[in-house]
């Protein structure tokens, strides 16, 4: 008895010394493009921790992973925060549509954490996305898609799954549909770009054309039953639907009627903006906080 507890304290005590040992580490290539790079903060914890998956916003044309992963390290939680592929980017690598190459790199760079997941200690059931702007937008497309691993594939990564245990996000972008979103908002303006087109007039007119892109890449065509809980925070206006607000890219107009669709389906959701605070979630962090350590 006393050689195999003895045995089990040395276990412990290297899993405990494993965890400290973890160090920050900067530019983890998850791919072979330049930008495909990530960061990861380790949390020390002698069991497997759950993690924040940041994704930067910048309307996927510019921003960088760049993070204070304080609160969350300080609670337990890791953090990843990931660069990828902006759309000029993909232009120049002919990737159809452009918005094609940040969205697939977020789902690319959620693999191979999980595939790290015992190296690097981590509890790859739990993780929650978080984001702002072009960020959030692509958070929110992990979380509603149906999930892209490739069980039969050569590569372990790819076998790994893109299914989220949460989201939380700011400023979001729900749809890529201008039809749509200029009937919650009729200045609206976003978006042409990820599809390649120089501006809202002409993905308007080529709606039709590009439908089948927007119905893939739109977080709002993907919402089913079966999707993770979600938290939404806006700032500005106070959303009324119909109105033309000042920031209609950030708009919480947006948060409202993706809010609709998931109660409509009953996924849980918080929806937080001027008007309608939250008792218990001021923010994405505190949410992601509580959810994670649940």
């Amino acid at each position: 008895m006393k050689s195999i507890l003895a045995t089990l304290l040395l276990v412990t005590l290297a899993t405990q010394s494993f965890a400290e040992e973890l160090k920050t580490l900067k530019d983890v290539p998850y791919g072979t493009h330049p930008r495909q790079v990530l960061d990861f903060y380790p949390a020390k914890s002698d069991q497997p921790t759950p993690v924040v998956f940041y994704i930067h916003g910048g309307g996927w044309r510019g921003g960088d992973k760049k993070t204070n992963p304080k609160a969350f390290l300080q609670n337990g939680i890791s953090v990843v925060a990931i660069n990828y592929r902006y759309v000029q980017n993909a232009v120049q690598d002919k990737v159809i549509p452009p918005v094609k190459a940040p969205l697939e790199d977020a789902a690319r760079a959620l693999q191979f954490v999980r595939s790290k997941a015992s190296e690097w200690n981590l509890d790859k059931k739990r993780i929650g996305a978080t984001g702002g702007s072009a960020g959030a937008c692509s958070s929110l497309w992990l979380a509603f898609h149906d999930d892209l691993a490739d069980p039969d594939s050569d590569d372990p990564i790819a076998r790994e799954s893109t299914r989220l245990y949460c989201a939380a996000v700011n400023g979001a972008q729900v749809s890529l549909d201008p039809k749509e979103l200029r009937e919650w908002m009729p200045n609206y303006r976003y978006g042409a770009h990820a599809f390649g087109l120089p501006n809202i007039n002409s993905l308007i007119e080529n709606r039709e054309k590009v439908l089948p892109w927007i119905q893939e890449y739109s977080p709002i065509e993907h919402v089913s039953k079966d999707d993770p809980p979600i938290a939404l925070f806006y700032r500005g206006e106070v959303p009324v639907v119909g109105a033309s607000p000042k920031d209609p890219t950030h708009s919480g107009i947006m948060g409202v009627k993706l809010a609709e669709r998931l109660e409509e389906v009953g996924v849980d959701v918080v929806l937080v903006h001027p008007g309608q605070e939250h008792e218990k979630y001021s923010n994405s962090t505190t949410y992601l906080i509580d959810r994670l350590k649940k």
